[in-house]
């Protein structure tokens, strides 16, 4: 559908893509890998044709929509749901329930839905516009981190969409599980090239690393021959009878292909410094509790008790008061009522996205880092630079020029150059590619401190948590276990974006009222109930079939055996009789494998009606009435 042939792509003077070719044919699902500033945002803006490829061609067919979440805010309704509709196909305005079930999933409520798209946060925002670029059903839908706005109820939501999703997919995210969950293929720069694997990261990872070692050998034993090669000529060009065979090899010499080492790109080396301290207690709060001005308690009489080494993950929907906690555990907000105790020699490092602001415009990347702490020396603030993606001169670039993932990246970097004993992440893997992501998750694990973290990414989650923060159905809660265990033991309420279809009397207009738990355990149930019901005649069925089968095949291998040894004593009159016993048997055999393979393709039908059911259950998209 999408061709690109012998495209060059520069930035500045800079070369992105080096002559490369891609195509993404009907209905597969691409995700792109790639390290930060590599090109993979520019490689979608060239198919969307916002930039333009210094020489080849990218070749779009015609009539052919893309669709691409604008970063621009701007909208023309009143309403969230009117704004919404926007992005429907022109001949399917009024199908309105689209909208509402797209605007659910990514976390807006009914009463949001009536809202003026301007009175939400920038996050809320920009899930609007990705609501109107879903709806719109494009034939090609690109998206450039669709999570970093979402909470861990809306990344479930999209993953399921995405994956069902009938059309072509280009998608870069920085969370590897999202990722391997949707794609059908993974392309990735390498060496300003596009490289193209059939399958998820791991294999494309996987597929890099063999070639890498199979050239790096050829290379190693190409220059082993070169050297025996020159070796040779050296030592016998003088000779005159050996002068045919000194030719030869300088000519073989001259042809030899010359592989330069591969120059790969240094992973990102995360290590956060620990600050030794006494005891085994760091922080016990307890009843506290918070709200913003009149507006209901977002942390009411809660309790949390963080010992050394701890790893505790905050999770749970956006609004609900994930970072609020951090800043009153961090010290930078008082509860209303409660109390922290803190141990005396704790040195906690904060990172929290807000919190760019505090940095110096005037001051270059590497004065930031540099500054962070005392014992922080040129080098040292070198390589924090290099690892947060500012290498070279991009570490003297001024923070003012820089864009709000670039300040995010500083941040984090001068949280790694400061000692600390507990670290207090918000939310760090925003603005970080898939390898960074890799060496932060490495470095969390290798910290010696403790870590209290609010993160959507569920290998973060799975790799990480020992206990887990929960908000959950206006309340938090601690739970005592990993987050596996919470998976199987509470799971996730999606209520809060779950709808089903409701008539109104007399019209042909669908509404939509919540599903609560309850109503969808009792309807799984009934489903279940109801599967058995219908298959288990069917089931029965094909057991006695198969037991006949089983009964008639026996059979004919004794009659096969009565008619060898009818032959042995040459009795025609008995061959005669058992060659029609065994005729008749055939044909039963035959009958009944035709009754079984009917038995088996109703079986089946039944089965993907009952799947349908529950997997539309299960993603909360119930049959629309209209």
């Amino acid at each position: 559908m999408i061709n690109i042939d012998n495209m060059t792509k520069y930035y500045g003077s800079n070369v992105l893509f080096d002559n490369i070719s891609f195509k993404l044919n009907r209905n597969e699902k691409v995700g792109m890998v790639g390290r930060n500033g590599h090109g993979k945002t520019t490689f979608f803006r060239l198919i969307t044709g916002q930039a333009q490829p210094d020489s080849g061609t990218v070749t779009v067919p015609k009539n052919y929509r893309t669709g691409y979440v604008k970063q621009k805010i701007e909208f023309r309704e009143d309403t969230v749901l009117k704004e919404g509709i926007r992005g429907l196909p022109e001949a399917e305005h009024e199908s309105h329930w689209k909208v509402e079930k797209v605007l659910a999933g990514l976390g807006f409520s009914s009463a949001d839905m009536e809202k003026n798209p301007n009175e939400f946060s920038g996050g809320y925002q920009v899930r609007l516009n990705l609501a109107k670029v879903l709806v719109s059903e494009p034939d090609l839908l690109l998206l450039d981190e669709p999570t970093n706005y979402l909470d861990i109820a809306s990344i479930r939501w999209i993953e399921k969409f995405l994956a069902a999703w009938p059309r072509e997919l280009m998608l870069i995210t920085h969370d590897r599980g999202f990722m391997d969950k949707v794609v059908t293929h993974t392309i990735g720069i390498y060496h300003k090239k596009i490289r193209r694997v059939s399958g998820n990261t791991a294999k494309y990872y996987s597929q890099i690393a063999q070639e890498e070692e199979v050239y790096e050998k050829t290379r190693i034993n190409e220059q082993r021959k070169k050297k025996e090669t020159e070796l040779f000529i050296n030592r016998f060009r003088a000779k005159a009878r050996l002068a045919g065979m000194v030719q030869s090899r300088i000519k073989a010499l001259a042809k030899t292909d010359n592989h330069k080492k591969i120059e790969k790109s240094k992973p990102p080396e995360f290590v956060f410094k620990n600050k030794p301290i006494k005891g085994k207690n760091l922080i016990d709060a307890r009843k506290l509790s918070f709200s913003y001005g009149r507006d209901k308690l977002l942390i009411n009489q809660f309790d949390l008790f963080v010992k050394k080494h701890e790893r505790i993950c905050v999770v749970g929907k956006n609004g609900k008061g994930k970072t609020t906690l951090l800043k009153l555990i961090a010290g930078k907000l008082v509860p209303q009522s409660g109390e922290i105790s803190y141990n005396p020699n704790l040195m906690p490092g904060f990172f929290e996205q807000t919190n760019i602001q505090n940095l110096d415009n005037s001051k270059t990347v590497l004065e930031e880092i540099l500054y962070s702490h005392p014992d922080m020396e040129m080098q040292g603030a070198r390589n924090v630079c290099g690892t947060m993606m500012f290498e070279g001169d991009a570490a003297l670039k001024k923070i003012g020029v820089l864009s709000g993932g670039e300040k995010s990246r500083v941040m984090l970097g001068k949280l790694i150059a400061t000692p600390a004993n507990l670290l207090i992440l918000d939310e760090p893997t925003n603005h970080l590619d898939m390898e960074s992501c890799d060496a932060l998750l490495a470095a969390i694990n290798s910290f010696e401190g403790a870590v209290i973290m609010v993160t959507h990414n569920e290998m973060f989650l799975h790799a990480i948590a020992k206990r887990l923060v929960v908000f959950k159905n206006n309340s938090i809660e601690v739970f005592q276990g990993n987050y596996q265990e919470f998976l199987e033991k509470e799971g996730w309420d999606e209520d809060d974006f779950s709808l089903k279809p409701d008539v109104k009397p007399g019209s042909n207009e669908v509404l939509y009222k919540k599903l609560t738990k309850k109503e969808i355990r009792k309807k799984r149930s009934e489903i279940i109930t109801e599967k058995g019901t219908t298959l288990k005649p069917l089931e029965k069925k094909i057991a006695l079939n198969e037991d006949r089968i089983d009964k008639r095949e026996k059979e004919i291998d004794a009659l096969n055996s009565e008619i060898l040894e009818a032959a042995e004593n040459k009795d025609g009159k008995k061959i005669a009789e058992i060659s029609h016993s065994i005729h008749v048997c055939k044909k039963d055999v035959d009958n009944l494998f035709d009754e079984l393979e009917k038995l088996y393709e109703a079986l089946e039908k039944e089965k993907n009606i009952f799947e349908e059911k529950l997997v539309q259950l299960e993603d909360m998209q119930a049959l629309i009435v209209q």
